[in-house]
């Protein structure tokens, strides 16, 4: 058996992994024709032709709509803003409760209070880290007004199931699809079986803008809705025509002209980018495939994940380790990954303070919701103990690479008799 680097030993991966770079001389094209067209951004915040943005920006919106299948599709700085428009868009009031996961990025739960909606946080599923539906039933009560489910590492949450709750229960429905394009359940893409989807191209997903964002749906009131919020949406509520003026003050969420030149550059690569990755991803499951108190992602019948991370489930009983010593040893052996991803997010200060606008409590003033430690075990075991996570957006790897890494995995298995020892004294 190999010596762990950990405790002396020659390191499978001695060298750093190289990152990944999708950018290159068709972004550099279109960059360069943005230049020479001499406008970086086409947009104006009065209602007109020149309302929904220039050129690039509205070619990369129909672009967009015409891969994802969706009629309509609305360009925003990042999909942090894209979240924020969507639930205004939705209509959410002070005090409307939302559901929501607690593992996933800020963006997801803070969207609600940006209008005084009320995060509701329902546990998550053990094996594909989203949204359960069981527990989402559950927190449903009178004030419920949307779900915003989020398809986590790239896997689809239940989307079908989410959505046919949402109708029977008279709920909007929303889905954070930042890690998930070309994701698909049941041959639909992620991303478009809500009400509104939401995707991002910050720099570090599959394709990507530098940042960026982009909402679709298929109601062209909601994609007007959605334009408005973007752009000031209370000059334009009178000759737009909008009906409704809840939530139509607007802010600046507008893509400028060079981003969107990007994008589209990009959108033309995606299919062989989360290829490569899930790829990637596959050959990392299938390398690790039966090895003790390790369990690899699962795909639910139905589905395609595209692995913005691959995670792995340990069990320390099983694999007769700790998790924080089984990482260390694989972080040794030249291993690059993290443990657990986020911790829960009611437990940030502002949910455990109730403090979000202003310093008087606004919106859980609205509410008598708390968020107790435990309010939602399975994301935080799989947090504190379970989970360990790469991401495979991160770095562009050779095949040689991509066995180095398995082989990491492998040795520091084989030694985790060594680890224990060592962890004994």
């Amino acid at each position: 058996m190999s010596k762990l680097a950990i405790h002396g030993g020659t390191p499978v991966i001695p060298q750093p992994l190289p990152a990944d770079n999708t950018i290159g001389a068709d972004e550099l094209a279109a960059v360069t024709r943005v230049f020479e067209r001499g406008s970086l951004s086409g947009y104006y915040g009065n209602w007109g032709p020149q309302f929904l943005g220039g050129t690039e920006v509205q070619e990369f919106e129909q672009a967009w709509a015409r891969h994802f299948r969706v009629p309509h599709a609305v360009s925003m700085n990042s999909a942090t803003s894209g979240l924020f428009a969507a639930v205004g868009a939705a209509g959410i009031s002070p005090g409307d409760e939302v559901i929501v996961p607690p593992t996933t990025m800020s963006a997801t739960a803070v969207a609600p209070l940006i209008y005084g909606g009320i995060p509701v946080f329902a546990d998550i599923d053990p094996d594909t880290f989203c949204l359960d539906v069981d527990a989402v039933r559950a927190a449903i009560t009178p004030k419920t007004r949307a779900i915003l489910a989020v398809n986590l590492f790239g896997h689809p949450a239940p989307l079908a199931a989410l959505a046919a709750l949402a109708r029977d229960k008279g709920l909007f429905f929303i889905e954070d699809n930042a890690q998930g394009p070309l994701a698909a359940e049941n041959g639909q893409f992620a991303g478009t079986v809500a009400d509104i989807g939401v995707f991002s191209l910050n720099y570090h997903k599959h394709i990507h803008s530098g940042e960026g964002g982009v909402c679709v749906t298929r109601d062209a009131e909601l994609a007007l809705r959605l334009q408005a919020i973007r752009n000031h949406a209370e000059n334009i509520v009178a000759p737009a025509g909008i009906r409704d003026p809840a939530n139509m003050v607007g802010f600046n969420y507008r893509m400028s002209e060079m981003s969107a030149a990007v994008g589209s550059a990009q959108l033309r690569k995606i299919d062989a980018e989360v290829g490569r990755r899930q790829r990637l991803a596959e050959r990392l499951t299938e390398g690790v495939r039966g090895l003790e108190g390790i369990t690899p992602p699962k795909v639910r019948a139905g589905c395609r994940h595209v692995y913005y991370s691959w995670v792995l489930k340990l069990d320390e009983r099983a694999l007769g380790v700790s998790r924080a010593d089984f990482s260390a040893a694989l972080a040794a052996e030249g291993f690059p990954h993290g443990t657990g991803y986020v911790e829960p997010l009611y437990l940030l200060p502002m949910f455990q303070k109730r403090i979000a606008i202003g310093r008087g409590g606004w919106p859980f003033t609205l509410s008598e919701r708390r968020y107790p430690r435990g309010l939602c075990p399975t994301a935080e075991r799989l947090h504190v103990r379970e989970i360990l996570n790469y991401e495979t957006c991160a770095y562009r790897l050779n095949d040689a690479q991509i066995d180095a890494l398995i082989e990491a995995i492998r040795k520091v298995h084989a030694g985790r008799g060594q680890i224990a020892a060592k962890a004994a004294g």
